[in-house]
């Protein structure tokens, strides 16, 4: 384990939403939470996914009663124990370097021994113009099933770029990467060009700021039993290890 990762992750180790998206996320889980109370008044018995969550305490340590982990690919076993539930930006440095310090490691422990299943939802920040992109291209990789090949490829190539956030190559150089990993890429081209997943990663963005996710990258540990506790930004294993354990005890 590197001296980073031993050193308590710092409040900069994740990026925040700017307050104006936050106004704007807010306006529309208002929006949201009203539709349902008009529903209600008109007979109707669905609660709008993600609108209303029980919950208790906020930030770092704060616990909700249930995260919904949508049909978003996972990895691990579908039943295990304990879920993590990541809301994620491609392009976001912090999130790559969980990705780089963290992730292989919680794969080991945890999701490969059965313990854990992982969940990667999108959050892609409105300053990031990669982020959006990146996840679409991911979410048409699935269909391909690759999402976790193209997943691993995008954060390994901006890697070789250095530290930062790394400005967004382009569609065309994303098949690439693409083609390199066996994908289909013309398949690839055409779902990207579609836009069929463009509601699917806002839905993402919108869900999880209904949580509380206020930056990247945020994540919640636990199960419906006992709940989800929030850990926000890049933190070391530790981190994952106590909120992973408390779950499993």
């Amino acid at each position: 384990m590197s001296d980073e990762l031993k050193q308590p992750a710092k409040k900069e180790d994740s990026i925040r939403v700017p307050k104006s998206a936050v106004f704007l996320v807010g306006g529309i889980i208002l929006g949201l939470v009203l539709g349902f109370l008009v529903g209600r008044l008109n007979g109707a018995n669905n609660l709008p996914t993600g609108a209303a969550v029980a919950q208790q305490g906020g930030g770092t340590g704060g616990v909700l009663a249930k995260v919904s982990a949508d049909d978003d690919p996972f990895l691990g076993e579908k039943n295990a124990p304990v879920t993590i539930i990541e809301f994620s930006d491609f392009q976001c440095p912090f999130c790559r370097r969980h990705y780089s310090q963290t992730y292989s490691q919680l794969k080991s422990e945890y999701i490969a021994t059965g313990k854990v299943k992982y969940v990667y939802r999108d959050f892609p920040l409105s300053f990031h113009e990669g982020a959006q992109p990146y996840a679409e291209a991911a979410e048409c990789a699935a269909e391909q099933n690759k999402y976790w090949e193209l997943h691993d490829k995008i954060y390994d190539e901006q890697n070789k770029q250095g530290q930062g956030t790394v400005p967004y190559p382009g569609q065309e150089t994303v098949l690439q990467w693409a083609g390199e990993i066996g994908l289909d890429t013309g398949k690839l081209k055409l779902c990207i060009e579609s836009g069929k997943y463009t509601k699917e990663v806002q839905k993402d963005f919108t869900e999880g700021a209904s949580y509380g996710v206020t930056g990247t990258p945020s994540f919640f540990i636990g199960n419906d039993k006992k709940g989800y506790v929030q850990v926000e930004g890049a933190q070391p294993f530790s981190a994952f290890q106590s909120a992973i354990d408390a779950a499993l005890g």
